[in-house]
């Protein structure tokens, strides 16, 4: 099976986009770019010979990576900030295992067991009333009230 070369820049963009969704370092997405771009330029009989499509390669991600990097950081950072979820904050909830200094326990709230820390890192022992003072993800940071 012969590939032309146009098809091995479709499969190296396609490559750098999955390792781009492995990495989340916002730098292969670039490379595919430039390969994609590549690969249709040289279907299209733009870029004959290989020394041309790697300048085009090299160029376009270049290019991209320079123009779009700081944009696609900003729009990827901003996206989880807008999404924090509060609800919890400032309810009751009762502790039913023992939250020490830096290490998780549990709370009951709402009907259901809950993981959490402690704010300040004192200990809290079970039975104890705590506000929820954050969400970390599915951790509850809490206060002794």
């Amino acid at each position: 099976m012969d590939l032309s070369l146009p098809q091995i820049w479709l499969i190296i963009g396609l490559i750098m986009l999955v390792i781009e969704l492995v990495s989340v370092l916002l730098v292969f997405v670039f490379f595919s770019v430039g390969a994609l771009a590549t690969a249709l330029l040289a279907s299209l009989g733009i870029l004959q010979g290989i020394e041309m499509q790697i300048l085009s390669f090299s160029a376009i991600s270049l290019i991209s990576m320079i123009a779009l990097r700081k944009h696609a950081r900003r729009l990827l950072g901003n996206r989880g900030k807008h999404h924090e979820y509060n609800e919890f904050v400032g309810e009751t909830a009762m502790v039913v295992k023992d939250i020490p200094a830096s290490h998780e326990g549990k709370i009951y709230y709402r009907g259901a067991e809950w993981k959490a820390t402690s704010s300040d890192q004192t200990p809290i022992s079970a039975g104890s009333k705590v506000v929820i003072v954050k969400t970390e993800g599915i951790v509850l940071v809490v206060e002794e009230s």
